[in-house]
């Protein structure tokens, strides 16, 4: 089956290289043509619009960066919907609303294709190395067909439900996300105002049972002043935003957005544990 691939930022590029390394032909495209060129010396094909990508192809992979993105990659004059054929697979792993997955399932089934949500947790790095975790809602049997592709993106693959599950199941784990960077850095900040050094207390964290992979990446880049985007500040707002839509109502959700909104004007490009500056 030939592969396209739309969206070529911080994680859809190492992910398209994946499949390429794979042995797959991959055909992909980008707004910004800046973009396609480590790609293309890689073996990928390079599509001039969504629609003539989908024409190319049997299966699309989207990774964008939110609803409206979506809406214009199927929606406007070159987009997917627009293109004269039929049959073949979208699978969109961009972190966006059920809403919009909802919505572009039944323009998909009109026009005789096939949509699944499988948005992914994990940061470049996991993309980087197939370790990615991916979660996917939609229909069993065409789960089913996408299987191998998935396998080649991440460690773990799950169908959790239909379409837009897995949408809510990313939301679920990014609300969690949140909670987890906005209490390491008030760990951290209290810390320090009592005089404990932040590498001490990053030992002691650790060594805890506490300590896991995220407040060693994420405590590292506390000491080291490090704060260069792996997941964007501005992201998290969206997810905290769109699981508030979809219902979630907790203290600590509601806290957790009040946090991030009020340091995304300084700090949105920067990765999601700038919130410690915005802090301190």
């Amino acid at each position: 089956m030939k592969i396209g691939w739309i969206g070529l930022g911080n994680m859809g590029n190492p992910m398209a290289l994946q499949l390429i390394k794979a042995g797959y032909q991959v055909t992909v495209y980008n707004r910004d043509k800046n973009k396609t060129a480590d790609l293309e010396q890689a073996g990928a094909l390079i599509a001039e619009t969504p629609k003539s990508l989908l024409d190319a192809v049997d299966v699309v992979f989207l990774m964008v960066s939110d609803d409206h993105a979506i809406k214009q990659i199927f929606e406007s004059e070159e987009g997917l919907l627009l293109a004269e054929t039929s049959g073949k697979i979208m699978i969109n792993m961009s972190t966006v609303s059920p809403a919009i997955s909802k919505e572009m399932y039944e323009k998909s089934k009109e026009k005789g294709h096939d949509y699944l949500d499988a948005p992914v947790s994990g940061s470049v790095k996991q993309a980087e190395t197939a370790q990615l975790v991916i979660m996917v809602g939609g229909d069993a049997d065409v789960y089913e067909k996408v299987k191998p592709f998935l396998e080649k993106l991440g460690k773990l693959n799950i169908r959790v439900g239909d379409i837009g599950a897995g949408n809510q199941a990313k939301l679920a784990i990014n609300s969690l996300l949140a909670v987890y960077t906005q209490g390491l850095a008030e760990t951290v900040l209290f810390a320090n105002q009592n005089g404990i050094k932040t590498d001490d207390l990053l030992n002691l964290i650790s060594n805890a049972a506490i300590g896991n992979t995220f407040t060693k990446i994420k405590g590292d880049a506390i000491l080291n002043d490090q704060y260069k985007a792996a997941f964007a500040l501005k992201h998290i707002v969206k997810d905290l935003r769109l699981a508030k839509t979809e219902g979630i109502s907790s203290p600590l959700a509601q806290t957790t957005l009040k946090t991030f909104e009020n340091a995304e004007a300084k700090y949105g490009e920067e990765d999601l544990i700038a919130v410690f500056k915005a802090l301190k």
